[in-house]
């Protein structure tokens, strides 16, 4: 078995979900959570209302705010670490890879990951759903949704829920980032 993940989540200022305003890591070692970090970032784009809203985000709030390409090495040294994890992976993995192509950044050719939502579903079927919310509520973990940091610890809390549960390396996949596509489907 692996055993380094970093759990992430992201914010964004509008649905076009291109870009981010906020970022949350959590490091898991040896199936603990070990490091977290949280910036927001200016996505220098706009922010829509229902957005606001949701995250308590907005201009003001990133206004003196690293933007993407400021904050890459830092975000790099901790995605670098380990196999990606994300509730709702793909929506993730699109605004990364959408920020890394805007900033004209490359990385890597290919992302391995696991999705805890999928996970989730093998450990946890009898829920209604499988939302954040949800699985938090159902397993007691604290969670201030729509918060980046938030919303990192607790998708790493139910990894280590999974972890103990089920062999989660089955659940590893590996994105094709330049033909957009997952190599491993379920």
């Amino acid at each position: 078995m692996m055993d380094t993940y970093v759990a992430f989540d992201v914010e964004t200022p509008n649905t076009r979900n291109d870009r981010m305003s906020a970022i949350g890591i959590a490091l898991i070692k040896k199936n603990q959570i070990v490091d977290t970090f949280y910036t927001l970032i200016d996505p220098e784009t706009y922010f829509n209302s229902f957005h606001m809203e949701l995250t308590h985000i907005g201009p003001q709030t990133v206004k003196n705010a690293p933007n993407f390409k400021q904050i890459w090495p830092t975000l790099e040294t901790y995605l670098d670490q380990g196999i990606l994890l994300a509730h709702n992976a793909t929506f993730d993995l699109h605004v990364l890879l959408a920020c890394l192509k805007t900033y004209h950044i490359p990385w890597k050719s290919y992302i391995d990951y696991a999705d805890t939502v999928r996970i989730g579903k093998a450990c946890y079927p009898e829920l209604d759903n499988h939302r954040l919310n949800t699985m938090c509520d159902a397993l007691n973990i604290p969670l201030e949704h729509h918060n980046a940091l938030s919303d990192a610890k607790a998708c790493a809390s139910l990894f280590t829920d999974f972890y103990e549960r089920i062999n989660t390396d089955l659940y590893i996949r590996t994105f094709d980032v330049a033909h957009n596509k997952t190599l491993k489907p379920y």
